[in-house]
């Protein structure tokens, strides 16, 4: 399926969607205590509904009411649980795959053709050396995990992705002896990170950190049953700011903010350093942005998230926007770095792709253009927002969207956007 974007201009009140990984992490930790915990305003997406497919058959009674989840009763670690599909979550294989080192039987965990490609093996590693057997043809997906880890000393890189530490931190109260983890190199994705750590403190953990972002130590406890509410998603936020920059006109976006931690935040440090005044209260973000924006140097190694919809400033730039430290984009959904330097090209960007980032410059000929999304949902949309601003494109793979902003192309829509699916 495709889109037809024609130059639009959007105006209007907008809720901004609740945050994926904080839905993720508390549907996850809400299955482990039971006991009617509850999670309030969850995302309701492809891949958070991956995750409740995955809390299910781990042997949880989850009950959804609207935007809520009641779990009745927390996974049963004696339970013979059948193969798992992830479908396209990269999130929920990998928190799964710390969960199933604690059953005593074989777990097969998959996923999607695109989940198949993303690495596994250094977690995979991990879980082995505290006890599990692990096995894969590859380091991706499918695998096979049987536990019980006992837990102690383990240590895992940190320079793949965030999700294996997190996925070793939740299942880490539940072991026999706790564990005492060590990141070695540089860790990528830190606020990814300390929104685990925030969650599972909700959740009544304690979690010691010795080295910020190199040693914890977590003892044996119990998940306690709790009420935690999911607040925006700071990843989808960026996005709307972005469309907000290029295209809008007296935008209003709202939302819960609340107060955990969000790497994604940095968008407003990175709009400002651009030039966008932004005003933010309790409920609603406003911004004011000016004639052209001033480019700049910008380091996402801790939000390799931004880099779509940052990418797409370029196209009101005065000066060049250059990515930097964000290699780790390239094992997302997708090569991001790679397909934004191969599809922005088509509109009228000069792009300059380098292995950790890229340098992007408007040019003087901007032009409508087919840009193929490769189903990466977040890609879809900041192509969305470009097509918008230039007019006359074709954006592949709408239903993409599912993952993590179900209704992008009707709230678009709504505010005046001129996206048509053929």
């Amino acid at each position: 399926m495709k889109c037809k974007v024609e130059k639009s201009r959007i105006s209007g009140k907008i809720v901004c969607p609740p945050n994926k990984s904080y839905t993720h992490r508390a549907i996850f930790l809400a299955s482990l205590a039971g006991n009617n915990s509850k999670v309030e305003n969850i995302l309701r997406s492809a891949d958070t509904i991956a995750t409740i497919e995955a809390c299910k058959k781990f042997g949880a009674d989850l009950e959804i009411q609207n935007s809520s989840i009641i779990v009745k009763k927390s996974i049963k670690f004696d339970k013979n649980v059948p193969e798992i599909n992830t479908e396209n979550s990269g999130t929920t294989i990998r928190i799964a795959s710390g969960i199933a080192s604690l059953f005593s039987e074989e777990i097969t965990l998959t996923g999607d053709d695109s989940l198949q490609k993303r690495p596994m093996q250094p977690l995979l590693d991990a879980l082995s050396s505290i006890g599990a057997q692990c096995s894969s043809t590859d380091g991706k997906p499918p695998i096979k995990i049987k536990g019980r880890i006992l837990g102690g000393d383990v240590k895992i890189p940190g320079n793949f992705s965030s999700q294996f530490i997190s996925a070793l931190l939740i299942s880490a109260p539940l072991t026999e002896k706790g564990i005492n983890l060590t990141i070695e190199g540089n860790l990528v994705s830190k606020p990814y990170l300390d929104a685990t750590i925030a969650t599972m403190r909700k959740f009544g953990i304690t979690v010691q950190t010795l080295i910020p972002y190199k040693r914890y130590n977590i003892v044996p406890q119990i998940y306690k049953e709790t009420t935690f509410t999911v607040p925006i998603d700071f990843s989808s936020l960026a996005l709307l700011l972005s469309a907000t920059v290029l295209i809008g006109k007296d935008i209003t976006i709202k939302g819960n903010i609340g107060n955990l931690p969000q790497g994604d935040e940095a968008f407003i440090d990175i709009l400002e350093q651009l030039g966008v005044s932004v005003s933010i209260s309790e409920e609603e973000i406003k911004i004011k942005t000016p004639e052209k924006l001033t480019g700049g140097k910008f380091d996402l190694s801790n939000s390799p998230d931004l880099l779509p919809p940052l990418a797409i400033l370029s196209l009101n730039s005065s000066a060049p926007i250059e990515i930097v430290n964000v290699k780790h984009a390239r094992l997302k959904e997708t090569d991001r770095i790679a397909i934004i330097s191969r599809e922005l090209v088509k509109i009228g960007i000069k792009i300059q792709e380098k292995e950790d980032g890229l340098i992007l410059e408007k040019t003087d000929n901007l032009r409508g253009a087919d840009l193929n999304s490769e189903n990466d949902h977040r890609l879809f949309m900041s192509f969305c927002i470009a097509g918008m601003y230039v007019g006359n494109c074709i954006v592949t793979d709408p239903e993409s969207v599912n993952v993590s902003y179900p209704n992008f192309i009707d709230e678009m829509n709504r505010l005046g956007a001129k996206i048509q699916l053929n």
